[in-house]
């Protein structure tokens, strides 16, 4: 299965992968560490500041899961006979 990783930025302008995405990336891109859970996007509490390009990154890939997902099915249930 694919996951992704951010990009942070290192002194120098150079750029590495992270470990995981801000709760403020998450938060820009409409949604909660539940969800990102859910979609399997790893989150890194450590980390306090948002890219842009992260909050881009999480927003596709979370738009494509959801895409994929298949809708679930109300459960039916039984009605009761009247005697």
């Amino acid at each position: 299965m694919h996951h992704i990783k951010p990009k942070i930025n290192k002194k120098g302008g150079k750029q590495r992968g992270g470990k995981g995405f801000s709760s403020e990336e998450l938060e820009k891109a409409g949604l909660n560490p539940a969800e990102a859970k859910r979609l399997e996007i790893s989150v890194d509490k450590r980390r306090k500041t948002a890219h842009d390009q992260n909050v881009v990154a999480v927003k596709a890939y979370a738009e494509k899961k959801q895409a994929e997902a298949k809708p679930r099915q109300k459960p039916q249930t039984k009605k009761k006979a009247k005697k």
